[in-house]
């Protein structure tokens, strides 16, 4: 069992890539709004305002939805370039779950391959030690439960 995880997903979103993707889903008005949405992020920070130019905003209610949006699909075209595939993988945002059966070093060969197609969404990875991911315990029925 492995973990995955992107190091700091919403500051790193690529905005103008995440734009391009919804293009292919929503109609030009619909669109506009997304742009000007995820283009129009201020904040004030020791006093001075500032305006964030990518990523998307921290507890912005569309940020979650437009991470997910392109990790989906970075995801999805990442396993169909890899040339060892896990057996199962699940997500959720820039958290991953998968089995591996191809031993240490093609795990580390898949993650420098994930790492390595968009300069911006980075990997860390957790190993299973004795059932345990992320501080979650899996149980004998593959349910969670907090330790």
């Amino acid at each position: 069992m492995v973990s995955f995880s992107v190091v700091s997903l919403f500051t790193k979103v690529p905005i103008v890539d995440s734009l391009q993707l919804l293009s292919h889903q929503f109609e030009d008005d619909v669109l506009a709004l997304f742009k000007h949405v995820l283009t129009s992020t201020y904040f004030c920070f020791d006093g001075q305002f500032c305006e964030e130019i990518d990523g998307v905003a921290m507890g912005s209610p569309l940020s979650l939805i437009i991470a997910n949006f392109f990790m989906e699909d970075f995801e999805k075209k990442a396993i169909e370039q890899a040339t060892h595939k896990p057996v199962c993988w699940f997500i959720y945002v820039d958290d991953t779950f998968f089995i591996w059966p191809h031993g240490q070093e093609k795990l580390t060969e898949f993650l420098n391959h994930l790492s390595g197609l968009h300069n911006k969404i980075q990997f860390t990875t957790e190993k299973d030690e004795g059932g345990h991911l992320h501080s979650w315990k899996l149980t004998s029925t593959g349910k969670r439960s907090a330790p």
